[in-house]
């Protein structure tokens, strides 16, 4: 999900693995299309909400918070429905993303990502810790003038991922805090979890 320009894709795909993605952004996929092993990758042009080919799949994956996109609970509700609905007998879904910390109630942050002498890059957000979201944007200024590049995501809990992915027939089989199988706990700041096809939804 979020295949994007195929940084993941590309190696599986090498590998031999048969990848297929999903990715919102047209600009992105015709950037997947023009990379050397690219090729092989069945790309759809679509919300990662509703419009996953139809499998059946071993591994559904979803990685570096791209979850978080789908800027409702609805939207992530309805995602985790489609990836039970393609996902084959004995397949997993496996989602990573940040662990939310307590914060206030909203916040905003101005930072600097970038300056040289004739240059600078800002990152402008706002946060509310009651709906969960965020938004913002990267403003990059120099002498050809000010552009800027918007971002939304809309965040939750693990406990809160659990409770939509049981919804959707999947339950959580393992968490870690990391790619290489660190245990998690409540000082990680990341989570690698993943779910199975629950008993009673396969087939």
């Amino acid at each position: 999900l979020g295949i994007g320009t195929g940084r993941v894709a590309i190696p599986l795909a090498a590998r031999g693995v048969a990848v297929s993605g999903v990715d919102a952004s047209a600009d992105m996929v015709r950037v997947l299309a023009t990379k050397a092993g690219a090729e092989p990758i069945a790309v759809t042009t679509g919300d990662m909400a509703s419009d996953l080919p139809p499998g059946p799949f071993a591994l559904v994956f979803v990685v570096v918070n791209t979850f978080f996109n789908l800027t409702t609970a609805e939207a992530q509700q309805q995602c985790l429905h489609s990836v039970s609905a393609v996902l084959g007998d004995g397949g997993r879904f496996v989602i990573e993303a940040f662990v939310p910390e307590d914060e206030p109630a909203t916040s905003s942050a101005v930072d600097v990502r970038s300056i040289t002498v004739d240059r600078v890059v800002l990152s402008v957000s706002r946060s509310d810790h009651v709906d969960q979201t965020a938004m913002g944007q990267f403003v990059d200024i120099s002498p050809a003038g000010i552009t800027m590049r918007p971002w939304q995501i809309r965040w939750a809990t693990p406990a809160q991922l659990d409770a939509a992915a049981a919804a959707a027939g999947l339950h959580l089989e393992a968490r870690y805090g990391d790619w290489t199988g660190t245990s998690f706990d409540d000082h990680s700041p990341r989570h690698v979890s993943i779910y199975a096809k629950s008993e009673a939804v396969h087939g």
